[in-house]
This record gives C-alpha cells, structure tokens and sequence, in this order.
C-alpha cells in the first residue's frame, strides 16, 4: 500500500521531506510526536528514518533525522520522486519500503525509473 509519492522540491533534498498529513493514518506515533520509521530502500538496506509529526502554523509531518543521508546516497536532487509504501505482514506487523524515482524521457515518451544508489560502502 502506497502511503505517499511526491516530488522532490529544493527544501526536501537541503533539508527536510515534508508530506500530506493525511498519510499521518498510516504511521504509529504510539502517543509521541514522532516515529522512527525502519525501511528497507531499493537495495534492501534497512534505514532508519525519523517523521516527525508537528503542530502549530505549519503542521506538516516530516522526514528528518537519516532523510538526508539517503538522499545523499541515491543522488536525489529537484524533480526526482520518492515514494514511501507499507506492507502489512500478520507474523511481522507493518514493514515500510522506501523508493526513490527519476523521470525519464525515451522517444518522447516520459516514465519513471528506479533511482539506484549513488554511494557504495
């Protein structure tokens, strides 16, 4: 199940990776304003990413702490599209997935492929 997919804009690649607030039902934040979300990224890493959901003027939920690092790993940059899903597993619980997307264009033709890892360890 796909919680969100969006676009990457300046702030998200320099900064922080804001999302709708209605994907906010998807997350378990137990009480807390934040969840340390494990996934698995397209190489089959398992990150961990923080969301942050925030109150106040601007109450966007975020990606924070370990965002930036993956996207420094993928090479992610302006117009790239990351896409967050869940998979619900009765034995495990909830397991998130993490992709990260750039917009091809072929024989005038526009797609989306997969963004592979930039940065090898």
């Amino acid at each position: 199940m796909q919680i969100f997919s969006k676009e990457l804009r300046d702030t998200d690649v320099r900064h922080k990776f804001s999302f709708p607030t209605r994907c906010l039902e998807h997350l378990d934040f137990a009480g807390n304003n934040f969840v340390d979300l494990r996934v698995k990224d397209s190489c089959g890493e398992l990150r961990v990413i923080r969301c942050l959901e925030r109150d106040g003027e601007y109450d966007k939920p975020v990606l924070s702490s370990g965002w930036l690092v993956f996207v420094a790993d993928y090479g992610l940059r302006v117009g790239d599209k990351v896409v967050l899903l869940r998979e619900d597993d009765h034995n495990l619980g909830s397991q998130y997935k993490i992709e990260a997307k750039r917009r091809i264009v072929m024989i005038g033709r526009e797609a989306w492929g997969e963004v592979t890892r930039a940065t090898n360890y």
